[in-house]
């Protein structure tokens, strides 16, 4: 009875200390939340196209990187705010967002991780993606973007852009 006694006021302790230290690692240092909220204004201002609060929010140095089929003409990298700015309306064109859901979202420093579900139509084939997965790394200098690095399933959305 002791050694049942024991073991569960051990599981008990860990699970204690475990969720402790989560909620802890949740809370972000002053540096991380300002990062954090950076980018999430810059990604609401781009996905509603409200590019003034965009602008206000880029680095003048930033660097938008799309990896995949170069055949895709959103795939940079694009270094820079005014190429970035002359590639926006370029994917804009090209890509129709049709559903997006940020499912996870951390920042350590000047460093955010945002992790989401998303589906899209490639206007230039009219063929729907089907829903994917994407990772945006994102840094932050001096209340700017500088780096935007976004990896998403490039095979299915190429395939989708390529379709005939």
């Amino acid at each position: 009875m002791k050694c049942k006694v024991f073991i569960n006021s051990f599981v008990v302790a860990v699970l204690l200390i475990a969720f402790g230290t989560s909620a802890r690692a949740a809370e972000m240092d002053s540096e991380s939340k300002a990062s954090f909220d950076t980018v999430m204004a810059f990604m609401g201002a781009v996905g509603s196209g409200d590019m003034d609060t965009a602008i206000s929010l880029m680095a003048e140095d930033m660097v938008w990187q799309n990896e995949g089929d170069s055949a895709m003409p959103w795939i940079g990298p694009w270094n820079g705010k005014d190429e970035i700015l002359a590639f926006l309306p370029i994917f804009g064109k090209n890509f129709q967002t049709t559903a997006w859901e940020n499912t996870d979202a951390f920042a350590l420093g000047d460093t955010v991780a945002v992790f989401g579900r998303m589906n899209g139509i490639t206007t230039h084939s009219g063929k729907e993606i089907g829903e994917f997965s994407f990772a945006l790394r994102a840094k932050v200098r001096d209340g700017k973007v500088v780096l935007w690095n976004w990896f998403e399933d490039s095979f299915a959305v190429s395939q989708a852009y390529n379709a005939k």
